[in-house]
């Protein structure tokens, strides 16, 4: 049994660290097995040494986060315990700055993940970005917030916003209204991201104006596009011929970022997924940058990335039964029929 000493700068601090009701606390402890309490005004982890140890360098890496004003919700906490356990922690110095946008609240947007942080880098300094990764990642968020500072900035004319309508179990035909009212719910995520960066006056100024636009994807075709700021959005679902399309549209001065997530497609069976074709051919094209979230940058409810995980487990295990049928049909002589 070990006893490993961590210090705060203030009371304060120290409840931020620990949160609220010590939820915290609570979540390194169920984690790392160990105990953790304040002796004399000092915090006490006792447990395992090797366990300890884990446990005082997430408090510590939770610290340095509290001192650069990060909110410390259960969910950052299992992220940098996540980070700490796979020794990757001293990447968690890449978040120590990096605010991209205001929002209209006046709520600072940036990198909750290294994951993120290298999203927003490629973005920078790349033409055409791929982002691709389960949802609660961030992808589209953090790319309307790139698109704004950018507008902000004057780096960009307009900000375009396109994603395929895709019916994922409804019928289009079947919803009310005229066609903008039909593919409206499709794009209501865009809309959402847009009226957090400027507000719902600011939005409704600047589509007026003509400097932003939301549409689906059929209505980039035969346009080329100049000085703008370009996001498709759910581009797993767009066929092969769509994503060609799309991705022959941006003009002079213009950046592109495609969002998506290849384990999510709603295209009908027998289709490939643009995104996947596109990510492959691609691929090493220089000025042209691709960037893989994992389940560790999602930002949503911390069961999302459970949830993620058991996915992703049994698919793999789908998998697996598969390959083993195969091998038993070979077995036998049948062959795959």
């Amino acid at each position: 049994m070990a006893e490993k000493i961590f210090i705060t700068d203030s009371a304060e601090q120290a409840a931020l660290i620990f949160g609220a009701f010590d939820a915290n606390v609570w979540l390194i402890e169920q984690r790392f097995g160990v105990k953790i309490y304040n002796k004399d005004g000092v915090v006490v982890i006792s447990g395992d040494d090797e366990k300890a140890a884990l446990a005082l360098r997430t408090l510590e890496y939770m610290k340095k986060l509290s001192s650069l004003g990060e909110e410390l919700s259960e969910q950052k906490t299992e992220y940098v315990m996540n980070m700490v356990s796979d020794g990757e922690d001293r990447q968690l110095d890449q978040l120590e700055n990096g605010c991209i946008f205001i929002t209209s609240s006046g709520r600072p947007v940036k990198a909750k993940t290294v994951g993120q942080k290298k999203y927003i880098e490629l973005i920078a300094g790349n033409t055409v970005v791929f982002g691709i990764g389960p949802a609660g990642t961030g992808k589209t968020f953090l790319a309307v917030a790139m698109a704004a500072a950018a507008l902000r900035k004057k780096e960009c004319a307009r900000i375009i916003l396109t994603r395929p309508a895709v019916e994922a179990g409804e019928k289009l035909g079947y919803l009310p209204g005229d066609l903008q009212c039909k593919i409206d719910p499709y794009l209501r995520p865009l809309y959402d991201a847009l009226f957090e960066m400027m507000g719902a006056e600011g939005y409704a100024r600047n589509v007026e104006k003509g400097i932003i636009e939301v549409a689906p994807l059929a209505y980039m075709r035969g346009r080329t596009l100049d000085d703008s700021f370009i996001i498709l959005d759910e581009a797993q679902n767009t066929t092969t011929e769509q994503m060609k399309m799309f991705l022959t549209r941006f003009g002079a001065n213009s950046k592109a970022v495609i969002t998506g997530d290849i384990t999510q497609t709603d295209l009908p069976a027998g289709k490939s997924s643009g995104l996947a074709e596109a990510v492959r051919i691609l691929a090493g094209i220089d000025d042209i940058a691709i960037h893989r979230f994992t389940e560790k940058d999602v930002v949503r409810h911390r069961l999302v990335q459970k949830i993620i995980l058991a996915y992703e487990k049994s698919e793999r295990e789908k998998q697996n039964r598969t390959g083993v049928r195969r091998a038993v049909r070979k077995t036998d002589g049948r062959g795959d029929k």
